[in-house]
């Protein structure tokens, strides 16, 4: 997801301290949702574009045993008309924008099955999506229709019937058939199965052979011409398909230019694409953008940076599309690595974010990425900590996008091996390939290849909101330094100059003076210190 350093204090201030029973019904994993594995969903969905009504079903397979009470996720107000099972009808009764159905208790030897709900209704819209979620009933430059969903974080069930929560993707994947008038194309995940017209409508198929996250499935419904290319990876042939409207045709054609270098780019930093088998699609949207799974949604205008902007303030963020870059990151960080609850997110958000600095990196050079992530710090908060509460559906602060890379940059300074620091983000995506995880696991992971104690720096960035501070003196030829700002067992690794051209890392304890020899003056200090660390520099009075 992209969030602009405009939106990111009003977003956060909307958060809540207290919750409520529904959010523990849709950010946690209750008994009536533990016992059951998502294996497959099929969805079908007939969106009304003058009644701004959608009807649809869903199918859900799924393998459990043991339970009597389904938990299934589906916002108001959209109404479920029934539930089936074998072809019987399955009795339920709502509790918010859950449904709890009693289901036959399956045995053991019975481990398989599969449940279809019947629903209409007017979802929820997206007033100022994607920041804002729901279904977006909207009209190109021609007037035509032009619809598409945006979900992530308000949940997948605003339209569609499902289990919403991020631990549980479907792991034989999915498909989604949209049923439109014939004058329109409707674009999914995946790979189109078919395409089958009656009575001027058209139901289009998609397939999805991977996992995929709830969030991720989308339709995309509109006047679109598509064109595609094969980009030669590291796992062979990907399929390139780009859907943009038609009179965008000639704009997309020379924007989406960038596809190539930045699967190059992350292939070399992440290792393979992760969804050969899906391809890889860039859909022009009516909103910004969003990371969805093999479609990414596309709608920065054809422009560089992010609208025209450069969020770095550097000059780095103009030479390449903000959306097709960042949003295309989300396929490793999001997508193939995903995160069992969005209290978590930091891990989407912070790498993909810093793949901005990479994808700086492969395009102008080191010396380019460093002044990149050392830009974006001005859109830093330091509000509240980086990870939410669990089980309440609840992010953090939004300062998971540049604080969560800084974070990342920071380790990496520290690592001081950038072989070593690429084996460890190709690792993470071979390690997780297509698994949920928790921020315990990303951490342990990271720590087994950073080769000092990172447990510290996790703490701080990521649960606390002061930024340490590295505060200095000069004193008959020595160099003193200490740590403040920071938790009382916080330690890290420092580089502290002893001369124009030498120094040492130091491990630095909170609060404690390490003192040694340097002959250099305040002003040379100045301008020795290592700006690549996300530290702030001080000096104090002897």
């Amino acid at each position: 997801m992209v969030l602009t350093p405009a939106l990111c204090l009003s977003q956060l201030m909307d958060g809540q301290d207290a919750f409520t029973r529904a959010d523990t019904l849709r950010g946690s994993l209750t008994p009536q949702r533990s016992w059951w594995n998502v294996l497959r969903y099929e969805i079908e969905v007939t969106p009304d574009y003058e009644q701004k009504s959608i009807t649809g079903r869903t199918t859900i397979r799924y393998r459990g045993h043991g339970h009597s009470t389904m938990q299934i996720d589906l916002q108001q107000p959209l109404v479920i008309d029934s539930i089936l099972q074998a072809g019987q009808s399955l009795p339920f009764r709502r509790d918010g924008n859950t449904a709890l159905v009693q289901v036959p208790v399956a045995g053991a030897d019975q481990p398989e099955s599969s449940i279809t709900l019947y629903y209409h209704g007017k979802p929820k819209r997206a007033n100022r999506p994607p920041w804002d979620g729901g279904w977006i009933f909207a009209r190109d430059d021609k007037g035509r229709p032009w619809m598409s969903v945006a979900c992530q974080g308000l949940g997948a069930s605003v339209w569609y019937p499902c289990k919403d929560h991020q631990s549980d993707e479907p792991e034989q994947g999915a498909s989604l058939t949209m049923v439109v008038p014939d004058s329109l194309v409707a674009v999914g995940n995946g790979r189109l199965a078919s395409r089958i017209s009656t009575n001027g409508l058209t139901a289009w198929r998609w397939e999805v052979r991977n996992p995929i996250n709830s969030y991720n499935i989308i339709p995309y419904i509109g006047k679109y011409e598509s064109f595609s290319e094969i980009y030669q990876g590291e796992e062979g042939r990907l399929d390139c398909t780009y859907w943009v409207l038609d009179y965008e045709l000639d704009k997309a054609k020379e924007q989406f230019r960038q596809v190539a270098p930045m699967l190059q780019c992350f292939e070399y930093w992440f290792g393979p694409y992760p969804f050969y088998e899906d391809g890889y699609q860039l859909v022009q949207a009516p909103h910004l953008g969003m990371e969805h799974q093999s479609a990414v949604a596309y709608g920065n205008k054809f422009l560089n940076g992010y609208l025209g902007r450069d969020l770095s303030g550097t000059g780095w963020g103009n030479k390449w599309d903000f959306i097709i870059i960042h949003e295309s990151g989300h396929e490793w960080f999001g997508n193939n690595i995903t995160t069992r609850d969005i209290a978590d997110m930091w891990v989407h958000e912070g790498f993909t974010n810093y793949s901005e600095t990479l994808y700086t990196e492969c395009q102008s050079g080191p010396a380019a990425a460093r002044e990149y992530v050392q830009g974006i710090r001005k859109n830093i908060q330091n509000d509240k900590p980086i990870i939410g509460p669990y089980g309440v559906n609840q992010e953090g602060s939004g300062d998971m996008y540049y604080k969560g890379a800084n974070l990342i940059h920071t380790i990496r300074t520290i690592m001081q091996n950038d072989s070593l620091f690429r084996q460890m983000l190709r690792g993470m995506n071979r390690q997780f390939y297509h698994q949920t995880v928790t921020t315990q696991q990303v951490e342990a992971y990271i720590q087994s290849f950073a080769g000092f104690d990172c447990t510290p720096l996790f703490n701080q960035y990521l649960r606390e909101t002061e930024v340490p501070v590295l505060e200095w003196k000069l004193h008959n030829g020595s160099l003193q330094a200490r740590i403040t700002h920071c938790r009382k067992d916080f330690q890290m690794p420092v580089f502290l100059p002893a001369s124009t051209t030498s120094g040492q890392w130091k491990t630095l304890q909170a609060h404690q003076w390490t003192t040694m020899a340097s002959n250099l003056s305040a002003t040379e200090l100045e301008g020795l210190w290592n700006r690549n660390l996300y530290i702030t520099y001080r000096q104090v009075a002897k």
